[in-house]
């Protein structure tokens, strides 16, 4: 006996019972990106891996443990992607988007992938929708993505289950002071350390500081803090961020533990997060990456975007909002024939009438059958109408139309039949 092929683990299938939710969802976000002004940009979902160890950083997590790579037939390094900062970074350089100064607003959903190991809301391939701004400076800017991801959660009903953290990491280069300080800290007390902590220290030390082992965060407590060593522009920039969201009304906590795991952040770094979902409590996560524009061959412009793991949003208003999606019936209209004339008149007819009402679901019934078990089969499909055409129809230029809701029907000319489908489906 043959041996049936699963699913590579982690990479999950989404059948049309799935799909509907995932639709409205993704029509939800995607509208109120476009309200904002962000205009979407689609990357390959395989780069050049060189891309991604430049961008994220040779020793960060990512790069060293769980990034899909491979040689193609030229030898060359590919890698699937892991995160799309970094694509989309490469896409505006390569195409000139930097050149007129205008600043750049995009949007982007698509498959990520990395080599993790699987649990729920944690996947080897996963979705992010994100949005990324180029060339502008300002904590104005960094406010209105804030603001932005806040109106999406209250969109979805899920902004109650939903909090804000926040915290400035300062620049790259006093953040590096820091890390050196920081280090000499842990290695007084390496015996503390779990075996994870002990591998960042030689390679990403900052990462220590989100570790969720409470033993290593109650050394912490009394570990130097980063804040004390980021420059001034940066505290500035991180004061104003605050009172702009003071203003608008967004709560927030500062933490300041937050550093983000990638080597491009800098300056603000900020994570929605719930506790609604167990450990994987982070569902859109961004900040501030001036350099990096810079550091892949670009010229120097200021970006900030964020992320949004699109599972973990799903999961998170299956859970806690329900009520925000009401299963749809999949048919609008099922197509009933049967008698002694062509199949084409049959198909003739579904095309008319899909070509006057375009956003009709109508499905005509193949297989034959009597009149009973097509009804049978269109109320399976939990069709709302039924259009029903015999002999006796044919010949006379009508067709029965069953209200499978109510049981009502009535027999009209077909050339009506357009401006009753209208009025009962709405």
């Amino acid at each position: 006996m043959v041996k049936n092929i699963q699913s590579i683990r982690g990479m999950n299938d989404y059948l049309p019972i799935d799909t509907q939710l995932w639709q409205k969802i993704e029509s939800t976000l995607k509208q109120i990106l476009t309200n904002y002004a962000f205009s979407e940009i689609r990357t390959p979902i395989v780069e050049k891996t060189s891309l991604f160890s430049r961008a994220m950083g040779e020793i960060t997590d990512v790069v060293e443990k769980e990034m899909y790579t491979f040689n193609d037939r030229d030898g060359n390094s590919l890698t699937l992607r892991p995160e799309n900062t970094a694509s989309c970074v490469r896409a505006c350089i390569e195409h000139g988007l930097f050149y007129n100064k205008q600043p750049q607003r995009f949007w982007y959903l698509g498959p990520m992938f990395r080599y993790e190991r699987p649990q729920k809301g944690r996947y080897r391939q996963f979705h992010h929708l994100g949005a990324e701004v180029f060339g502008l400076n300002g904590p104005d800017i960094d406010a209105e993505l804030i603001i932005m991801t806040a109106r999406l959660w209250n969109k979805l009903g899920i902004a109650q289950h939903i909090s804000l953290e926040i915290n400035s990491i300062g620049s790259i280069s006093t953040r590096e002071k820091y890390r050196q300080v920081f280090v000499s800290f842990l290695k007084k007390y390496i015996d503390k350390l779990d075996d994870d902590c002990k591998r960042r220290l030689l390679t990403n030390p900052l990462r220590i500081l989100d570790s969720k082992n409470p033993e290593i965060q109650k050394l912490l407590h009394y570990a130097p803090l980063l804040t004390d060593y980021i420059d001034d522009n940066s505290k500035k920039h991180f004061t104003q961020l605050c009172k702009l969201l003071d203003a608008v009304g967004i709560q927030y906590q500062i933490n300041k533990h937050l550093v983000r795991g990638l080597d491009y952040y800098n300056s603000t770094v900020f994570e929605w997060i719930t506790s609604s979902l167990g450990t994987q409590n982070t569902i859109c996560a961004g900040g501030r990456y001036d350099n990096l524009v810079e550091q892949l061959g670009g010229k120097s412009i200021s970006a900030i975007g964020f992320a949004i793991g699109m599972e973990r949003i799903v999961l998170l208003v299956q859970k806690t909002n329900p009520d925000f999606f009401i299963k749809c019936s999949s048919v609008d209209v099922y197509l009933v024939a049967y008698g002694k004339f062509n199949k084409e008149t049959i198909l003739i007819l579904a095309e008319k009438i899909r070509d006057k009402i375009s956003n009709l679901k109508l499905m005509i019934h193949y297989g034959g059958g009597n009149f009973k078990k097509q009804l049978f089969k269109a109320n399976k499909y939990q069709a709302k109408i039924a259009l029903i055409l015999g002999e006796n129809e044919f010949q006379t230029g009508k067709i029965i139309i069953k209200d499978l809701r109510t049981g009502k029907q009535e027999k009209i000319f077909q050339q009506n039949i357009y401006i009753y489908l209208t009025n009962i489906l709405n």
